[in-house]
């Protein structure tokens, strides 16, 4: 793998935590790193996410590499573990840091993104898609105890995962 070859791309899905694994177990995904994206504050804390006050949201930032793994690839794994219709944030996680987001870097990425968002309301009859494309802003890594918290604290995250509707609302999504 050539270094210089790895793209990357960000993504809201919600809770971090639940949008690492999918693309972890993914090929051609060199690295995830959970963090904030898409605010006004430099260097935030968990705590002033939460707050709804600096304007960021919960992401994932996914190092890939294109030779292996195409970008539209990822954008199906990412709608594919959202609900791409909740307006007021994801699951029974509520609130402006729980939005879901498509972050573009470059162009390329956001014709992709558009597409895919199209294809989506084709998909479920014109049904208006919440998530949001932006340009990518700075991205600044969650704190140690969030990166592979699936990992590190599995009984809890499968216990969150289920609880917070997620898994059951993917299904009712998604196996139509």
């Amino acid at each position: 793998m050539n270094d210089n070859a790895i793209e990357k791309a960000w993504f809201a899905g919600g809770c971090f935590w639940c949008m690492q694994p999918p693309f972890d177990n993914t090929v051609g995904v060199v690295k995830t790193t959970v963090g904030y994206m898409g605010g006004h504050l430099s260097n935030p804390t968990y705590q002033e996410v939460c707050s709804d006050k600096t304007g960021h949201v919960e992401a994932i930032e996914v190092a890939f590499d294109p030779a292996i793994v195409r970008y539209e690839q990822l954008l199906a794994i990412f709608w594919s573990n959202i609900d791409p219709f909740d307006e007021g944030g994801s699951f029974a996680d509520r609130g402006e840091h729980y939005h879901t987001i498509i972050f573009y870097g470059d162009e390329s990425q956001r014709r992709a993104a558009e597409k895919s968002k199209a294809e989506i309301e084709i998909r479920f009859l014109g049904k208006p898609v919440a998530t949001r494309l932006v340009p990518a802003k700075p991205f600044y890594t969650a704190e140690d105890y969030h990166q592979d918290y699936y990992q590190k604290n599995t009984v809890h995250y499968n216990l969150y995962k289920h609880a917070s509707g997620r898994v059951s609302k993917l299904k009712e999504i998604w196996e139509k």
